[in-house]
């Protein structure tokens, strides 16, 4: 049951950032297509990944991951920002552009904790919260 009860939370997790995503697809000048909106999300996911993190999480080349890299670079949805000790390494970093792209996913969340803080004592939310974080680390 409780192992049902996570699958079908990350399913609605899943489905959210989907709708968000493909909901914003658009078929100009400078819109993502449906890879590049992934990619700029696992840049987003990783915090400021270098390309071969990109390259070695999505499993493919390191040119290849540059290629993708500089093609959001060129639409304005990722930066690149230089490493300060090692000049060769450069970090990508999601843009403004992402932001305003990705919308507000974050609100679904906050509705949801709103309803858990009336529903629930604070300790119960507090060990909840302990089993959330326990839980994340078990996963990788």
């Amino acid at each position: 049951m409780l192992n049902q009860e996570i699958i079908d939370l990350y399913k609605k997790f899943r489905l959210m950032t989907y709708r968000s995503l493909f909901g914003r697809i658009r078929e100009k000048d400078g819109s993502l297509s449906a890879t590049e909106a992934y990619a700029v999300d696992v840049i987003f996911l990783l915090e400021n990944p270098t390309v071969t993190q990109l390259a070695e999480l999505l499993g493919i080349s390191q040119p290849n991951a540059t290629y993708k890299a500089n093609n959001l670079v060129s639409k304005g949805y990722v930066a690149k920002t230089v490493s300060e000790d090692d000049k060769r390494e450069c970090r990508l970093q999601v843009a403004d552009r992402f932001y305003k792209y990705y919308g507000d996913l974050d609100h679904f969340i906050d509705k949801a904790i709103d309803a858990l803080e009336s529903e629930y004592s604070p300790e119960e939310l507090a060990l909840f919260e302990r089993m959330l974080h326990s839980l994340a680390e078990h996963v990788e």
